[in-house]
């Protein structure tokens, strides 16, 4: 296809608006990307001009982006860029969308925590965006239980790491600043 593929970095603009449609689930927010140059003269960083894209994610994207996704975060977009030209009440519209096949943390700006999602039984096989074979374990591989990466009530002691009979460390919350940390197995 000759479809026109851009990889975006910026901050989420509105607030994630989550649908439930007949074709499947979708998310819609709007990302604000401002470019930076260093300026020699004035010896300071300065903002460039702001463009703001709609990004659209659709089915399971759409579904973990709704969760994920908060006012202000940075982010990163990877999708195919859609420009829509229309008239509405007699006035000329223009808009960029962006229809995203990835959406991620800028992981330059910040931290974040991945939990694996869960799969959506109502899209049908066909319409997930997830080639055949991509994503599975392959035959007679032994599957390894998820880590406890969730917070524990009360920042009550958390063993994390993988229960597979390897050395694992316990340690609070507090102890980690509050986000869980991969244990040290050796």
């Amino acid at each position: 296809m000759n479809d026109t593929m851009v990889t975006v970095v910026g901050r989420v603009a509105t607030t994630p608006v989550f649908r439930e449609l007949p074709s499947g689930p979708v998310t819609r927010f709007r990302i604000a990307v401002t470019p930076r140059h260093f300026d020699r003269t004035r010896n300071e960083w300065t903002d460039g001009h702001t463009n703001f894209f709609t990004v659209w994610a659709r089915r399971t994207l759409g579904v973990n982006a709704q969760s994920s996704l908060s006012l202000g975060e940075q982010v990163i977009v990877q999708g195919r860029l859609k420009v829509k030209d229309e008239e509405r009440g007699g006035q000329h519209w223009l808009s960029v969308d962006i229809d995203a096949q990835a959406i991620g943390h800028d992981l330059a700006r910040g931290t974040s925590a991945f939990r694996r999602g869960k799969t959506l039984d109502h899209v049908p096989d066909q319409a997930r965006s997830q080639a055949p074979g991509e994503g599975q374990a392959p035959a007679g591989a032994r599957k390894e239980p998820e880590p406890a990466w969730e917070s524990p009530p009360d920042g009550a002691a958390q063993v994390t790491g993988a229960q597979t009979g390897a050395e694992t460390e316990a340690t609070t919350d507090a102890d980690r600043g509050g986000r869980p940390q991969p244990a040290a197995v050796g």
